[in-house]
């Protein structure tokens, strides 16, 4: 099967979004390596350590709260 990485890293960062907490923090229970690629791009900051969340840049939560709404809201 081939995956088409931008797709999931979207979905991830969506998803994120859903988790959001004390300002800017998201659980991190996604899939090591699409959190790796999210901070390769800068939109979330390093996500190893021993913290079960990991907080977004300004660009980071800006792009996760669009992504969560264009794929995850109902349009009328």
């Amino acid at each position: 099967m081939d995956i088409d990485e931008e797709k999931v890293d979207e979905a991830v960062l969506a998803l994120l979004y859903l988790t959001l907490h004390d300002e800017g923090r998201a659980w991190k229970s996604f899939d090591w390596e699409a959190m790796n690629r999210l901070h390769e791009k800068g939109l979330i900051e390093n996500p190893v350590g021993k913290a079960k969340s990991v907080l977004f840049t300004e660009k980071g939560l800006e792009e996760s709260k669009h992504l969560f709404q264009r794929l995850f809201t109902k349009h009328s």
